[in-house]
């Protein structure tokens, strides 16, 4: 059962991590419904390169066009140091509470469940409002800008908030467009996940047996394929529809979730005298 459950979740895995829902989130209420253990923990952070592999994939001709172009194109520089100067922020947190995050916030079903009902009518807020800025080209952010999309990105350490639903929100408020912000959502997940998964296989590699580097590298080919497909349709589907329909999953999972703890707690109340 252990290759079924790796399949799938490598399937929420690539479904999840490009929309503003938590992939995180999801992978933790998967995984506790499937009755699996906190050992599975390093394979949820692990099998996150496929999904960004990804939209390396969906992206190649242009990385290699602004690949070609660094040694002379200024657009070209200030598209990899806007991507670097967001990803920072992130990286230095990651790597302070990357024991916290596991141990803790990854074990609290009720948090989990309260940031995607918190997070789903944020989300919802914004894009009622229309939120949105004139900045349409994602590649051409100012330095200060992708500076703040990536201080907003830390609070996607929290299971729940959603690490694209944090920077796209943070690319509405300061003056992206709704396609911009999901694109440089995209671009900024390859350096991130990228480092979260380096970070994850140096702390708990030595731990892991060949039969979970196997259930890994099969989560890892289900994301990557999942993902490319979510990653290939997800602009087109923004642009007509805007995010309106993941912020209503948001608060119905996370309401439900919050239901279903407190039915637990109140069944579990003893009424005798």
């Amino acid at each position: 059962m252990d290759w079924l459950y790796a399949v799938i979740l490598g399937i929420v895995e690539g479904l999840t991590e490009f929309i503003p829902v938590s992939s995180t989130a999801h992978l933790i209420i998967a995984r506790d419904l499937l009755g699996l253990g906190g050992d599975w923990d390093s394979f949820i952070v692990l099998i996150q390169l496929g999904a960004i592999l990804a939209v390396v994939a969906a992206y190649l001709g242009r990385f290699w066009t602004i690949a070609k172009g660094l040694p002379t194109l200024p657009t070209s520089r200030r598209f990899v140091i806007s991507v670097a100067v967001a990803f920072l922020p992130a990286a230095l947190v990651g790597v302070l509470l990357h024991d916290f995050i596991k141990a803790v916030l990854f074990e609290s079903p009720k948090l989990i469940f309260a940031f995607l009902l918190i997070g789903g009518v944020l989300l919802l807020f914004m894009d009622r409002l229309g939120r949105g800025g004139a900045i349409k080209d994602a590649t051409a952010l100012p330095l200060p800008r992708a500076l703040g999309i990536g201080v907003v990105q830390c609070l996607s350490m929290i299971p729940g908030v959603s690490r694209s639903g944090a920077t796209i929100v943070g690319g509405l408020l300061l003056g992206l467009d709704k396609r911009a912000a999901a694109e440089f959502s995209f671009f900024l997940a390859i350096p991130t996940m990228a480092g979260a998964f380096a970070y994850d296989l140096y702390k708990s590699g030595a731990e892991l047996s060949g039969h979970q580097f196997g259930l890994i590298a099969v989560g890892f080919v289900t994301a990557f394929v999942s993902g490319l497909f979510v990653v290939r349709t997800m602009l087109d589907f923004v642009g007509r529809h805007g995010f309106g329909v993941f912020a209503w999953w948001r608060i119905a999972l996370g309401a439900g979730g919050l239901a279903w703890i407190g039915l637990q707690w109140f069944t579990s109340l003893s009424f005798a005298p």
